[in-house]
């Protein structure tokens, strides 16, 4: 029987998510760490695959671990540009210094090379023009911002 060995996939880049997000609460201290309830408050996705906003009312339930990891698990709803409405769940994980997380704390401008943050996010869309979305993965790039973060997405091909 012949074996098939599997390729490297490659990435594409899809398109750029611009998240607005509101102030940072706590959500309590788990026995997997501290929960952080981060709202998102709209924002913009542009680029060659899909265009559109990010709609007012969703959420990053962040869990902060006590090496300072945090595990990120984004939900909103983008509209694209056409009207349709598109629900994001992303996931993460961001990884820095102590040094370089108490800077982002206080608000401090931090090169994204001194961060490990990436994202997996998946997309629910109706069938039509944007129901490609749906059968296929996505990873992202993540940068904090003054007032967001944004992700460089890119479909996995």
């Amino acid at each position: 029987m012949d074996t098939a060995t599997p390729t490297a996939p490659g990435l594409r880049h899809a398109f750029t998510i611009r998240a607005q997000i509101g102030a940072i609460g706590a959500g309590g201290t788990g026995p997997l760490g501290v929960r952080q309830h981060i709202p998102i408050t709209g924002g913009e996705v542009s680029g060659p695959a899909l265009q559109g906003r990010i709609l007012p009312g969703g959420s990053d339930w962040a869990l902060v671990r006590a090496d300072g990891a945090s595990f990120i698990d984004a939900r909103y709803t983008v509209e694209a540009q056409d009207g349709t409405l598109i629900y994001v769940q992303s996931r993460g994980l961001r990884v820095s210094s102590p040094e370089v997380l108490a800077r982002m704390r206080a608000g401090q401008p931090v090169d994204p090379s001194e961060v490990y943050f990436r994202g997996a996010p998946s997309f629910e869309a109706p069938e039509g023009p944007h129901g490609w979305l749906n059968r296929r993965l996505f990873v992202a790039t993540v940068a904090r911002e003054p007032d967001g973060v944004c992700l460089q997405v890119f479909e996995v091909e």
